[in-house]
């Protein structure tokens, strides 16, 4: 069973900082690209950032300069450091792994952003 279990989400201040962590079961982790979407209210899921097996990664321009996506193969983890938050980063925040055409993703975590 493929399993994505995001946690880290919370209230916090603008220009406040949060770390969001997935850990991955039921995949060969080291092998796959990973990304982290987000949903805002009333808004489609949007692409936030991806990194691949090679450690390859690419940001929305919304979050450049300011969001880090990482891994730790060890630990079958992704993370996303998050810092100099906006309100406007507030959303529910996904985890998402492509396999063999299908589309995995955990159940979120809420991020909120306030002014």
């Amino acid at each position: 069973q493929v399993q994505l279990v995001e946690s880290g989400g919370g209230l916090v201040q603008a220009g406040g900082s949060l770390r969001l962590s997935c850990a991955a079961s039921g995949i060969i982790f080291r092998i796959y690209d990973m990304g982290w979407y987000r949903q805002a209210p009333g808004k489609q899921r949007e692409l936030v950032a991806t990194i691949t097996s090679g450690r390859e990664t690419n940001y929305a321009d919304s979050v450049k300069g300011r969001f880090t996506i990482s891994r730790d193969n060890a630990r079958n983890t992704v993370y996303l450091q998050m810092n100099s938050l906006k309100p406007e980063d507030t959303a529910v925040y996904y985890c998402h792994v492509e396999i063999t055409t299908m589309n995995y993703w955990g159940k979120g975590t809420l991020v909120t952003v306030s002014s």
